[in-house]
Formats: C-alpha cells, sequence, structure tokens
C-alpha cells in the first residue's frame, strides 16, 4: 500500500476489537461504555483516544479506527452522553453540561487505563502508555480541543477552567468550532452558549483537519470558521485542507452512513493516511511520515488537498 502515492506505508495488520468494555462512573447517570481496537501483534503500541461526533457512538468512524489500528496505534472509543444510543431527553438535568461530562469521560479513561487495556488479554504489556494521542470529530473536536488547551470563553469575555492534560501528547481536531459569540448563528448562540472555545490556550502539538465546502448552520461565517482552532492559536500547529470538503470528509463517520452528504474514497483515504502519518511524527520525532505524507499531497498531479505548518 502506498502512502501518497509515494512514500511507503506497511501493508495493514490483523485487529482485534473488543465492546462494551463497561466502567461504572459516579454521577454520570449511565455506565462508560468503550470499544478498544488493537492490532494483533506488535510491542510499545501508542495509543489513540477518540471523541466521536455529536449523536454517534463506540460503533462509530469504523474508516479512520480501522486504518489507525491496522497500522500500529491501539485505539479507545467511547460512547458520549449525547449519543442517540442513549436517548437523553434535551431535558435531562445533565444535558447543559454533556461538554463537560465528554472531557471528563476522555479523562476518565486515561485515569482507568489498565482496566480498558486489560479487555484484550496480553495487550496492556503491549501498550507504550507514555504516547498517548487525542482524536476528535465535530463536537468530539471541541471535546479533544479542551484536553489540548483550548477553553470555554464564558459570557463575562473571561477564560474558563483549564481541562488539559499533560498525558496528551498530540491531537487531531477534525471540523472543529470557530470562535463563538458574534460568530455564531442565532440557533448555535441558543442551544450551545459552551460553543466559544478560546484557542490561544492550546499549545499541545495539533493537526486541524477541515473541508473547504464545509457549510454549517452554527456559524454566520462561511467554512473558513473550521480553521480557527489553527490560525487562533501558536505552534507548533498543522493545517490540512480538504478540496470540496464537507463535514464530514468524505465519509469517515462510517462505511454506510447515509448522512454523508460529499462521499468520497478518495478524500477519505486522505484523512486515513495523513492523520496516521501526523500521529506517527508527533510521538515518534525521528519518524519522517508526516514529511513525507504532506510532500506526497502536495506534490500531486491533482492534489485532493494542501498542508500548512507553524
Amino acid at each position: 500500500m502506498a502512502l501518497g502515492g509515494n512514500g511507503p506505508l506497511s501493508a495493514p495488520a490483523q485487529v482485534i476489537s473488543v465492546s462494551p468494555v463497561v466502567l461504572s462512573v459516579p454521577g454520570r447517570g449511565v455506565d462508560l461504555q468503550v470499544r478498544i481496537s488493537a492490532p494483533l501483534a506488535g510491542t510499545q503500541l501508542p495509543i489513540i483516544v477518540f471523541a466521536h461526533g455529536y449523536g454517534s457512538s463506540l460503533d462509530g468512524y469504523a474508516p479512520l479506527v480501522n486504518f489507525w489500528t491496522a497500522h500500529g496505534f491501539v485505539v479507545i472509543q467511547p460512547t458520549f452522553l449525547d449519543s442517540r444510543t442513549l436517548g437523553l431527553s434535551p431535558e435531562d438535568p445533565r444535558t447543559p453540561s454533556i461538554w463537560r461530562f465528554r472531557v471528563e469521560d476522555m479523562k476518565c479513561i486515561l485515569d482507568h487505563l489498565d482496566i480498558f487495556l486489560d479487555a484484550i488479554p496480553g495487550l496492556k504489556g503491549r501498550v507504550d502508555q507514555s504516547r498517548i494521542a487525542a482524536v476528535g470529530h465535530s463536537f468530539g473536536a471541541q471535546t479533544t480541543g479542551m484536553l489540548l488547551g483550548a477553553r470555554i470563553i464564558g459570557p463575562d469575555g473571561k477564560l474558563g477552567e483549564d481541562m488539559s492534560d499533560p498525558r496528551i501528547k498530540a491531537g487531531i481536531l477534525l471540523c472543529a468550532a470557530g470562535r463563538g459569540g458574534a460568530d455564531l448563528s442565532p440557533f448555535a448562540a441558543e442551544h450551545f452558549p459552551f460553543m466559544n472555545p478560546g484557542y490561544v490556550e492550546m499549545t499541545t502539538p495539533t493537526l486541524v483537519v477541515w473541508g473547504d465546502k464545509d457549510d454549517s448552520f452554527l456559524t454566520v461565517r462561511g467554512p473558513e470558521w473550521f480553521t480557527d482552532a489553527y490560525t487562533l492559536s501558536t505552534g507548533p500547529k498543522s493545517l490540512l485542507t480538504l478540496f470540496g470538503g464537507e463535514h464530514l470528509l468524505g465519509g469517515i463517520s462510517g462505511y454506510l452512513v447515509t448522512e454523508t452528504s460529499d462521499e468520497n474514497p478518495a478524500r477519505v483515504a486522505a484523512v486515513q493516511r495523513l492523520t496516521w502519518a501526523y500521529l506517527r511524527s508527533q510521538l515518534y520525532p525521528e519518524d519522517a511520515a508526516w514529511s513525507i505524507a504532506g510532500a506526497a499531497l502536495m506534490e500531486s498531479a491533482n492534489p485532493i488537498g494542501r498542508v500548512e505548518d507553524k
């Protein structure tokens, strides 16, 4: 299998996936359910903790999870309280704090990592717990961003709680919400007041991914709203722009999902390869996967996107 047509990428390995792995969490109201996926072979495996988009679950995003796992990562996927599988009522007292529950769920996974790794016999001894990355899509990108250092700006203009986690060494934000305030649509301002991220404090190395056709009902701006996590933060950061990409970036949320408005296997393949390459180079600085992948993308006769770094 080729990386961007030029750089080498090893053949996919066999993988194993176990779900649900259940943990009782006081105050959550329902057990935390998690999927663990890992390659059958290999040692010193790095970890990705993945935050799904609004309404999804531990069963989502198989095109990404399967690729990452088949190429050497252990992937951990929680089901958050907003999942359609749980049917939480808008009137539920937990609903206004769903954004916070999400961040706490991700931290809870890291706090109880041994329990989750033990779900696959022998896996714990094959994992490098010092190399942990976090990835999220859409609402999950806000969740992940907060773990990387982003903070919610309150109605008074002051920064909210720092919920970053030093155990996470690198991150990827797929279609992350931009500035709040006047940039939000009236609907978003009414229903999602927490959608007001401040990215200046997001100092962890991060790749921001967006599609230049991602017109969102959440903002009065255009698709460039989704670049704010890159433009408003300090380095080291990278930006992957996908030409023609909409909010599901060609179909990353599942193999058979019907909500994908821009179905494009080549776009999904680019997200797979480039996210894998970014995390490889961030977690293993001697690995040139990211520079190879970026060069292959930019040098293509018909590039599907572009990469920027700062």
